[in-house]
């Protein structure tokens, strides 16, 4: 039997944004102001709802764990993305540092998913059936639901990243994106992929399409809901207790839909790329401004917060 000469690729080389090369300062700023937005505002907002008693309720308690799942998916995208985006074409990163950053950034998209689904059943009771709120979304409920949801998009993703791990990778070593994702990750293996690929769908899909179902289903109660009110007055408050958390729902599936429908190859790599910021980067950065800008409560918190310090 012929014996084949496989060596295993320890290093990967990320091209990044080669049709941009010439902005690579402009880009470098871009991205680095993002970073620095997000992180500030998402910290800003866990300190708010930690040391304000107004704040006190579910509602802001799953705010600041998205902000943590957003500081997380933040973190391990704009660090080497900055990197890649100062080396240009030189930029590499080794195969378990690869293999690090798809864990990380897949289980906090997979937890953001999670904690939007949360907040969705939140506001769905808070407006459909107020009169349970109380009783059903308590802490402990609270506490529970986000444990489980900590627990599950870890632990799924860690059984994708030991399917990946048991794969060979010779080559090429080469990804022609800003950071590892699965699909450019697979296309490195000289093994079948068939297995990992299948195992993936089966744990994904019916899980993202249950939770985007949920929330059709909620919000489809709400906005019934409020439509029912009779007062234009009520309709206007009702609606803006749950109109920052539909705006960033809406942003946040309709990017995902975008992102995963348009070819990564090809002509439509470059328009993948664009995309893939706007999950990875502009909308942890957009959810604080969001909900600090149409939140009236988070606003008197950060005045009153402000004053105490002065």
């Amino acid at each position: 039997m012929p014996v084949r000469n496989l060596t295993m690729i320890t290093e990967i080389h990320l091209l990044g944004f080669q049709s941009l090369h010439q902005l690579n300062v402009l880009l470098f700023l871009l991205f680095f102001l993002i970073y620095y937005v997000t992180m500030s505002g998402n910290i800003i907002i866990i300190l708010l709802v930690t040391r304000s008693r107004s704040l006190q309720s579910p509602m802001y308690f799953f705010l600041t764990q998205l902000s943590l799942s957003d500081s997380l998916m933040a973190t391990s995208i704009t660090p080497n993305t900055l990197y890649v985006v100062m080396m240009n074409h030189d930029a590499t990163i080794t195969f378990t540092g690869c293999v690090v950053q798809f864990y990380f950034f897949s289980a906090s998209l997979a937890l953001e998913s999670l904690i939007l689904t949360g907040m969705s059943y939140d506001r769905y009771l808070a407006i459909c059936n107020p009169l349970r709120y109380t009783s059903i979304m308590d802490y402990l409920f609270c506490l529970k639901f986000i444990a489980c949801s900590w627990i599950l998009s870890f632990s799924v993703i860690l059984n994708h990243v030991l399917a990946i791990c048991s794969l060979e990778f010779c080559g090429p070593n080469v990804i022609d994106h800003y950071f590892c994702d699965l699909s450019p990750l697979l296309e490195l293996s000289c093994s079948d992929t068939f297995i990992v690929q299948v195992e993936v769908t089966l744990l994904v899909i019916p899980m993202a399409l249950c939770q985007f179902l949920l929330v059709i289903v909620s919000y489809s109660y709400i906005i019934f809901t409020i439509l029912r009110i009779p007062s234009v007055t009520g309709r206007q408050k009702a609606f803006s207790t749950c109109s920052s958390h539909l705006t960033i729902v809406s942003m946040y599936y309709g990017t995902l839909l975008c992102t995963y429908l348009v070819p990564t190859r090809g002509p439509s790599l470059t328009a993948s790329k664009t995309l893939s910021l706007l999950y990875t980067m502009v909308i942890p950065c957009m959810n604080p401004i969001i909900y600090s800008l149409r939140n009236k409560d988070i606003k008197e918190a950060f005045y009153r917060l402000s004053l105490l310090r002065r």
